[in-house]
């Protein structure tokens, strides 16, 4: 287990660097991230490279027992290679290229880009392949954030359509019959003809628009694997990862597939921005690291966790007395088994001065440092169970195809299909039980319940395995407009929807409406429901039952007719059909009676109170958080406002 801060040297006076570390040793560190902005130190003219700043940075460290994480600084390209490659400059959708001056300023596929990150890195890992103070590398940072995994230039106009002639074998008569573009007279004669989907008069074709964003998230993983491919070779047993940033489910890039190349998955976790009134509510944060656990099923690092207030331009939030040390607990307690606090010591210069860290501007120890010092006291002995994986029985899929189809198409102005995977994750949260937000693509046959919640695009393979789940004996819980289109984004001739689902669920979609409410119409319960009543909202499916048990119905007069909520046994499973996102109480009331047949059992606590228990043969720990602003009693025991509780159980 690794416990420590992310450091920047090269931004302080040398004669700060042996005080700093004996500082983080005193703070109870045995790790330091570093390198992963500094291209320029390392290589200040083309070809020239110099690492004695950071061999003397490790030297240091070595001597106080302090491990590294070292970055490589693809993120924050240098000046003069900006000057001598300006095709490396990403562009906007008008044409306008980046100004150097930012990060995440290059185009994922930029010649340029490869050619001196490919001479970079071999170089750094050449020079620090048997470097044993190096746990691990990171590569690059943040993929994707702030806008960056889109670029409109020439060159990823030429990959794109590189990337068509692939996907169809340079059959443009084939991508003309799979796209439809008989519609609106958009046939192509030639793959050269195909544009961007920039902005046009009314919008592109959706299986074209679908495509480009596979080609985004194509250009992402290449990059990351390539990055990985050079440390692999010149270090074999490299421990590799990549630091995500929050917001991932909306990205234009998949981060369960850049995930694929790596060891670790790596999390910034930022509770509160600048800007933002509150911090996201404490269900919100856990979703957030249940996503990342999810990226490769197993545990993962925190490279940057809040302990300050954070901003660029705009100050945020001041994480309460606690606060920060709650946060960095629930995620030890939901997967994490390493964490960095970001960072050592907040920046007097550039654009994180408000990035506020262990110490401020003035460097004296406060209240911060005597806060993480205390968490990493107290997380030490327990490095052992830490690293034991986490047990779910639920999981929460997402398809990345099927997000990137909702951002094309939305079908209504108030859907959101990261807030709908909130609603069922919370409603988990509210419970403890442990839940996992998975791919679609990850092996979900081990779960007893699993929640499909907008998986639109129908893919074959997975219908297949989603199948053979519930038959084996699994829950399976399908939302409206799930499995409406085919892979490519387009509807199907002659299927019922839900397609390849329709028989197994026992119901058919007859008529489909968007509603811009959340509680547009009532919901009816019937059989074991009878007598019970919610609302429904946003999107909702006309369900006709063939042979499903109806749970509710619609309850507005012109549709009654039709089922809102369905189930029906498959195999030694069963299918539930929810025709409508409903209000939180039927959500709650339906998922209890799914967790009840499972055998599936809440753990209760008060309002605020998060209880999770991670364990390792036979042994295990409780981790008892309170997000009040309050104190509360808990077992028996009082906890403090932002206070948590770590205990050693017995199973």
């Amino acid at each position: 287990m690794w416990l420590g801060v992310d450091y920047y040297p090269e931004q302080w006076d040398r004669a700060l660097l042996e005080p700093d570390l004996d500082r983080i040793v005193e703070l109870g560190a045995n790790a330091i991230r570093i390198g992963e902005f500094a291209w320029h130190l390392m290589e200040k003219a083309e070809g020239i490279y110099d690492f004695s700043f950071f061999d003397l940075v490790i030297k240091k460290a070595r001597e106080r027992g302090l491990h590294v994480v070292f970055g490589t600084p693809t993120a924050a390209i240098p000046a003069w290679l900006a000057k001598k490659r300006p095709e490396i400059l990403a562009e906007f959708e008008d044409g306008t290229k980046r100004t150097f001056g930012g990060r995440h300023v290059y185009c994922f596929n930029s010649h340029a880009l490869y050619e001196h990150s490919k001479r970079l890195i071999r170089a750094l890992a050449e020079h620090y392949k048997n470097e044993s103070a190096i746990i691990a590398w990171q590569i690059d940072n943040e993929f994707g954030h702030e806008g960056s995994d889109v670029c409109w230039c020439a060159q990823c106009r030429s990959a794109f359509r590189q990337f068509l002639r692939e996907k169809f074998s340079g059959d443009i008569a084939r991508l003309n019959a799979v796209y439809g573009t008989a519609f609106w007279s958009q046939e192509y004669n030639d793959f050269d003809e195909i544009p961007l989907p920039a902005r046009t008069i009314t919008t592109h074709n959706p299986a074209l628009r679908l495509d480009w964003e596979r080609f985004l998230s194509k250009s992402v993983s290449d990059f990351a694997a390539f990055q990985a491919g050079i440390i692999r070779e010149l270090i074999p047993n490299a421990v590799i990862l990549h630091d995500f940033p929050g917001g991932g489910l909306g990205k234009h890039c998949d981060y369960s597939r850049v995930a694929q190349c790596l060891d670790v998955a790596a999390y910034n976790n930022y509770p509160v921005w600048g800007g933002q009134k509150e911090p996201l509510p404490p269900h919100e944060i856990a979703f957030g690291l249940d996503y990342i656990r999810g990226l490769k099923q197993k545990n993962f690092w925190i490279t940057e966790q809040i302990c300050g207030a954070q901003g660029h331009d705009v100050t945020g939030f001041l994480p309460r007395p606690g606060q920060a040390m709650l946060w960095s607990c629930q995620a030890m307690a939901r997967g994490c088994s390493s964490l960095f606090y970001f960072r050592y010591r907040g920046a007097l210069k550039g654009a994180e001065q408000f990035c506020f860290g262990i110490l401020d501007a003035d460097n004296r120890k406060r209240r911060r440092f005597y806060e993480v010092q205390r968490f990493f006291k107290d997380m030490a002995p327990y490095r052992e169970f830490l690293a034991a994986p986490v047990k779910s029985r639920v999981a929460v899929l997402y398809d990345y195809d099927s997000l990137a189809s909702f951002r094309i198409q939305r079908q209504s102005l108030l859907l959101d299909c990261e807030a709908e995977m909130k609603k069922f994750h919370k409603v988990f949260y509210d419970a403890n039980i442990m839940t996992d937000v998975i791919p679609a693509s990850g092996d979900f046959s081990g779960y007893d319940l699993v929640i499909l919640p907008f998986l639109t695009l129908v893919k074959e393979e997975f219908a297949a395995r989603a199948l053979a789940f519930a038959a084996a004996g699994g829950t399976l819980v399908m939302t409206c407009r799930t499995a409406v289109k085919d892979a490519d984004n387009n509807l199907v001739l002659g299927k019922l929807l839900p397609v390849g689902f329709s028989e197994a669920a026992g119901v058919f979609v007859a008529e489909t409406e968007s509603l811009q409410e959340t509680n547009a119409f009532p919901l009816i319960g019937t059989g074991a429901f009878e007598g019970l009543t919610g609302t429904g909202g946003i999107l909702r499916d006309m369900l006709v039952s063939k042979d499903a048990e109806v749970l509710y119905r619609y309850g507005d007069p012109f549709f009654e007719e039709y089922a809102a909520v369905t189930r029906k046994p498959y195999g030694n499973g069963m299918i539930f059909y929810l025709g409508c996102p409903p209000d939180e109480a039927t959500l709650k009331r339906l998922l209890a009676v799914m967790l009840e047949e499972k055998h599936i059992e809440a753990l209760p606590s008060v309002p605020g109170v998060e209880v999770v228990t991670r364990g390792c043969e036979g042994k295990g720990l409780r981790f008892i958080l309170n997000h009040n602003a309050y104190p509360v009693e808990y077992d028996g025991e009082g906890l403090a406002p932002f206070a948590y509780r770590v205990e050693k159980i017995e199973n």
